[in-house]
């Protein structure tokens, strides 16, 4: 067995199940960004509940434990991408869902022009083709740090690191033989030959008989 940890919650469910402008608003995020179901949303909104839950426990805290807890703070948001380098509190505050759902590996590839859709991004993620500083990433929901963007792309042993034809196609380059306008078809009709009298009379004897 391995060492005993302490599970902690991942995310948090809404306390209204059943109301329909926060079900709208889920669902618009799920399509837009590629989730798999509501729970990768409710994960990234608990993650950034913790940042502003530090935010906001930071005006409480003597100066001394503030300076240290807010540079912890910063420098973990700006490793993410999140805030700049002269940061405040209330740009902390201010963060959205959309910026956490923005640094998700799945959307980086897509932005990147590395797939066609979110969703063909979330394939090759999952299939072990997309490698972070030469690593294998399998996760979509991977928050991707500002210094990995450069060195994100596919992975060496990726049939698609050959080049972006395996997945946009590469348009055929026509020649002046090629360009030649195509016959017209032609159907071939079976002729059919409608029985005589001469064959109509001879099946008549052949059946009296």
């Amino acid at each position: 067995m391995g060492d005993p940890r302490k599970l902690r919650k991942k995310f948090k469910r809404p306390l209204v199940p059943f109301e329909k402008a926060r079900i709208d608003a889920e669902l618009k995020y799920l399509g837009e960004y590629g989730l798999r179901n509501k729970r990768e949303f409710w994960k990234h909104r608990f993650q950034l509940s913790k940042f502003r839950r530090i935010a906001r426990d930071l005006k409480t805290m003597p100066e001394n434990q503030q300076k240290i807890s807010f540079e912890e703070l910063t420098t973990k948001l700006q490793s993410l991408g999140l805030v700049g380098t002269e940061a405040t509190t209330d740009d902390v505050l201010s963060l959205s869902v959309e910026n956490i759902l923005d640094r998700r590996l799945q959307t980086v590839v897509f932005k990147k022009g590395l797939a066609r859709s979110i969703y063909q991004a979330r394939q090759l993620v999952a299939h072990k083709h997309i490698s972070v500083r030469n690593k294998v990433i399998s996760s979509p929901s991977y928050l991707v740090k500002a210094g990995e963007e450069d060195q994100l792309g596919f992975h060496n042993y990726s049939p698609f690191s050959a080049g972006k034809e395996k997945i946009f196609g590469q348009k055929p380059v026509l020649t002046k033989d090629d360009r030649k306008e195509p016959k017209p078809r032609t159907r071939s009709r079976k002729k059919t030959t409608r029985p005589t009298k001469s064959t109509r009379s001879t099946k008549k004897t052949s059946s009296k008989k």
